[in-house]
């Protein structure tokens, strides 16, 4: 997965926006304001994706690529190595798990402005 392949996924789901709020070089991707992945834009190694925490230390267990978020809540986060060594579907369904996570946390009124959980963009 190219920056490119993962920005568009991110962006393709409802309510998605980006920034770069701790600086030119650090890609920030929030649904409706509230941050549920995040990568670097010069160097794409890595990306820390929100996670339920039980799942997350199955996960770490799991998976050589996968470790407590770096820099984040190593309860609720988890770093995904870029590098091939997390298969691609897998990271896509760590991106949607992410989403969803984040999602269900905002207020009813505020969910209730996004598309149905089962419509959102996939590619």
């Amino acid at each position: 997965m190219t920056l490119t392949d993962f920005r568009s996924y991110c962006l393709a789901k409802p309510g998605v926006t980006e920034d770069t709020p701790f600086g030119p070089d650090t890609l920030v991707l929030r649904v409706k304001g509230k941050m549920f992945a995040l990568t670097g834009l010069e160097l794409f190694t890595f990306v820390n994706l929100k996670c339920d925490p039980e799942r997350a230390l199955d996960l770490r267990d799991r998976y050589a690529g996968i470790t407590p978020g770096y820099h984040m809540s190593k309860k609720h986060w988890n770093s995904v190595l870029m590098d091939g060594s997390v298969p691609e579907p897998l990271v896509m369904e760590l991106i949607d798990h992410s989403y969803e996570l984040v999602r269900a946390s905002l207020p009813a009124r505020v969910r209730g402005t996004l598309a149905p959980s089962g419509e959102q963009g996939r590619t």
